[in-house]
């Protein structure tokens, strides 16, 4: 089975970045620790990455074509902008798990809504770096049910 996780624009400055929002663990210490338990689950991890919003787009692309089983995705900032995002998810038919380090909801109002999460199958958020270990329990548990 094949994860891909995507991290969205300014997650490469985690650690350094508002670490009393964020926490201290960098985005590779998240990677690292999703290779981890995906180890134990027998699972292929793939992590990326950008900046850029195109970018994301083509790799939710790609993710298609190599039968990618399921994505952690977590948007950043394009959670709460981006139609293109959401309309890349819903064309490639392969179940996503949004994931955010910081409760989105307990934030400022324009954080409150996600154009990601009407075409995921979850949404894991506030728990930080440790969300993602729960994104991937709960998309695998889906997965294989």
């Amino acid at each position: 089975m094949k994860i891909l996780v995507l991290h969205g624009p300014n997650l490469n400055l985690l650690g350094t970045r508002e670490p009393e929002l964020y926490g201290s663990e960098t985005m590779e210490d998240i990677n690292g620790s999703l290779r981890v338990l995906a180890t134990d689950y027998r699972v292929e991890i793939d992590c990326f990455q950008s900046n850029h919003e195109g970018a994301l787009i083509d790799r939710i692309h790609q993710a298609r074509e190599e039968k990618v089983d399921g994505i952690l995705f977590n948007p950043g900032g394009l959670t709460h902008t981006s139609v293109s995002l959401r309309d890349a998810i819903s064309s490639v038919s392969i179940p996503v798990v949004e994931v955010h380090l910081s409760n989105i909801h307990a934030r400022e109002p324009f954080r409150h809504h996600s154009h990601i999460a009407p075409v995921a199958i979850g949404q894991v958020c506030g728990f930080g770096s440790i969300g993602y270990n729960l994104a991937l329990q709960g998309l695998l548990a889906r997965l294989r049910s």
